[in-house]
């Protein structure tokens, strides 16, 4: 009696890891898309502002959900301070002023909605008359490790030069938490070659933490890193006009149960992509003795919504030189190819040694994995067919591959099981 009862537990639990492998994209018991997100911000009716939020915040700042908030100007935390929002807040940014808010080094955020009264960071135009980058965006700055020379960096965004700076020795530096929180068409346009992004964050630390955010209609990139060390959850990007995670300056980030969400009228003509990833945004600047940026996602669904071959959207992910990005367990869905290399990479086996794709469900791609210029490469072809990658490829429909993938509903982008359509490469 014995011995079967411990035939039986072996079993039971050599199953359950074996399930668990199986769970592509994004995943969770319930729908955790439900109450907190909204997918049409353009027709949504906010309480016109009855407080203005402008200049410098030097102390300890509460704002409160029976007030509604126009943010006017660069508006910028300093000496140390805390902004705590309520849930159910409602800041909405000054066009004219370009409205935007710095969370200088050594403050914190503290921004903690909940899923039924989420914090709202939205444009101060009326309904329908609202467009990516009304205004600027939010901007933290930490003190956690960056690749630049002297491991200090100034973003490029016209800011004070005397509270803008960031980077330090901290790789835990807490700049606060973003939870349950919305910001809707952000990225105000600062010259012909600039605009900021939805989310900024600037050498911030582990001890930050960034859950459950979405960002919609930016104007360029919704969740954008320079440098730092960061764990993010349960993020969206919605629509973004560029990319919608970008990382650079020696960043190391584990992204988890996320999704980006493409729509080629949401793109720009330059180029594109769900993921970018850079060690340097310039390496004359760069310290090249500092860490190379690293990216591990987990569980991460990547979905472009193009249906007639547009072309303004194409590969899912770009990878410059000299970084490593580690994919896991994800979906890939409706892209020319999965991941584009920058030229320099080659073929090396030390520098695709970098990039690891393990698990995907590539959905209606054109290919796995290619190289910059170069439309068909036998070498990448044959190193990313290797069964060590366990990649499956499909042709499925939205309504297959998705619990329910339309955005004008009440979108659920947790995967479908697709085992009998999988076919193996």
């Amino acid at each position: 009696m014995k011995k079967k009862l411990f035939v039986v537990v072996i079993i039971f639990i050599s199953i359950i890891p074996l399930n668990a492998q199986q769970i592509k994209g994004i995943t969770g018991d319930t729908n955790w898309f439900t109450s907190w997100t909204n997918f049409k911000p353009a027709t949504t009716e906010y309480n016109e502002a009855n407080q203005i939020l402008a200049g410098t915040i030097s102390s300890d700042m509460k704002l409160t959900r029976n007030n509604t908030y126009q943010l006017v100007g660069t508006v910028y935390v300093t000496n140390n301070a805390v902004l705590t929002i309520e849930p159910g807040t409602v800041i909405r940014g000054d066009k004219e002023s370009c409205g935007t808010l710095v969370i200088t080094k050594g403050c914190k955020i503290m921004a903690v909605g909940t899923d039924a009264n989420p914090i709202v960071f939205t444009s101060n135009n009326g309904i329908s008359q609202r467009r990516p980058g009304d205004w600027g965006g939010i901007v933290i700055l930490g003190e956690a490790p960056i690749n630049k020379i002297g491991g200090v960096g100034f973003l490029d965004f016209n800011f004070d030069p005397a509270v803008s700076y960031y980077g330090g020795q901290d790789p835990n530096s807490n700049s606060g938490i973003l939870k349950y929180v919305r910001i809707e068409f952000s990225g105000h346009k600062i010259n012909s070659l600039k605009e900021l992004n939805g989310l900024s964050m600037a050498g911030i630390g582990k001890g930050t933490k960034i859950d459950f955010v979405q960002i919609s209609f930016s104007n360029d990139d919704s969740f954008e890193c320079y440098g730092g060390d960061v764990n993010f959850n349960n993020l969206i990007s919605f629509r973004a006009t560029d990319d919608d995670f970008d990382f650079t300056q020696g960043v190391q980030c584990t992204i988890s149960n996320s999704i980006a969400i493409r729509n080629p009228y949401s793109s720009d003509f330059s180029g594109s992509r769900c993921f970018e990833i850079d060690s340097y945004d310039k390496i004359e600047n760069a310290d090249v003795s500092k860490k190379l940026t690293k990216i591990t996602a987990n569980n991460i669904t990547l979905v472009n919504t193009e249906d007639n071959n547009q072309g303004l959207v194409r590969e899912a992910v770009y990878i410059k030189e000299k970084s490593y990005f580690n994919i896991n367990n994800s979906v890939i869905d409706g892209f020319s190819t999965c991941v584009l290399l920058e030229n320099k990479i080659g073929v090396l086996p030390a520098n695709l040694a970098k990039i690891n794709i393990q698990g995907l469900q590539i959905n209606r791609c054109g290919g796995i994995v290619q190289s910059e210029n170069a439309t068909v490469n036998p070498e990448l072809s044959n190193w990313y067919n290797s069964d060590t990658f366990s990649l499956e490829t499909t042709k499925l429909n939205s309504t297959e591959l998705f619990i329910q993938s339309d955005v004008k509903k009440s979108p659920d982008f947790r995967g479908r099981s697709t085992n009998s359509f999988a076919s193996s490469k």
